[in-house]
């Protein structure tokens, strides 16, 4: 629950400065957001979830 709480916020973090820099305008932003909560609710939620967890348990991993 912590990772992905922490992938939302980032995620947002990037969505607003991509708004504000210009990058994004209001309506793809819009899109992106209603795609991503109707991913959320496929049969696809569970290995997206999976893949995120196992991509932060490998970089959670490395040793500099």
């Amino acid at each position: 629950m912590a990772i992905s709480l922490s992938v939302v916020v980032v995620l947002a973090i990037v969505l607003f400065v991509m708004l504000r820099g210009g990058t994004l305008k209001g309506g793809p932003a819009i899109v992106a957001i209603l795609f991503g909560f109707f991913l959320a609710s496929t049969g696809l939620a569970p290995d997206i979830h999976r893949f995120l967890d196992s991509l932060a348990n490998t970089i959670n991993q490395i040793r500099l």
